[in-house]
């Protein structure tokens, strides 16, 4: 899905490896549609493909420029049955409101989105029901404006470090795990738009989500790529961490 919220960006430059289902998510974008249709626009297309890879007994693993990329995968699972948990890594906390945003910046949103935060924005439009708190587990989050960190000091959302990560700490039923790539330090993945200070490294963060997807309880990955587009890595960084996060098959 290359896509920086409602923005098409053909050079995202995403090296997937080689798998047996790969479809390119690509909308139609009308002119004077404000920006939360076009994402309802974009997003539906994102679950009507989520639903079917389900339904196919398929665990999808779908790929963005942006965190907002969960929303249409969550109802698309709902639409085939499946009501997820998250578990949710991001340098960000991703709690933001259209009330509290200073930067108005929409891809600081959407875990508020989720839970429930004004579903008349997106989530009503695609049918998706909101997630209880308490379904939710946010890892790592070290970069937090005031409004956000007093938010999660009352939610009922549960917080854990990358090296803390554990099957016991995992929220209940099916997983819906979503990884920004930006809460790996930056100085191991260049070119990221909101690059946080600090934070763990790119190998373990992969061995965290590894020990994710040992429970057999994920229904569906979502990955932000949230980079700039055109930006290239000529180490071959991207590659081989896509390629371990995504089976080849």
């Amino acid at each position: 899905m290359p896509y920086h919220l409602d923005e098409h960006l053909p050079d995202l430059n995403v090296p997937l490896p080689r798998v047996s289902h790969l479809s390119t998510v690509t909308v139609t974008m009308l002119g004077g549609e404000n920006t939360w249709v076009r994402l309802g626009r974009l997003h539906e297309a994102v679950a009507q493909t989520v639903e079917r890879a389900v339904r196919r007994g398929e665990v999808p693993t779908v790929v963005s420029g942006d965190c907002m990329v969960p929303l249409g995968t969550t109802a698309g699972l709902q639409r085939a049955g499946v009501e997820p948990s998250i578990v949710w890594f991001d340098a960000h906390g991703d709690v933001q409101t259209l009330e509290t945003t200073t930067s108005g910046y929409l891809g600081g949103m959407p875990l508020r989105l989720l839970v429930g935060y004004r579903p008349e924005l997106i989530c009503a439009r695609l049918g998706m029901r909101a997630l209880p708190e308490n379904r939710v587990l946010l890892v790592d989050a070290r970069d937090l404006d005031p409004a956000e960190a007093g938010y999660l000091a009352s939610a009922d959302i549960r917080r854990a470090g990358v090296h803390d990560l554990s099957a016991d700490v995992l929220p209940d039923g099916p997983l819906l795990l979503h990884l920004d790539l930006d809460v790996i330090r930056h100085a191991e993945l260049p070119g990221l738009r909101y690059p946080a200070p600090g934070g763990p490294t790119a190998s373990s963060v992969v061995d965290a989500v590894r020990r994710v997807l040992a429970t057999g309880r994920v229904a569906a990955l979502t990955l932000g790529c949230t980079w700039q587009p055109g930006h290239h890595d000529t180490s071959g960084f991207r590659s081989d961490l896509l390629s371990t996060l995504i089976p080849a098959g």
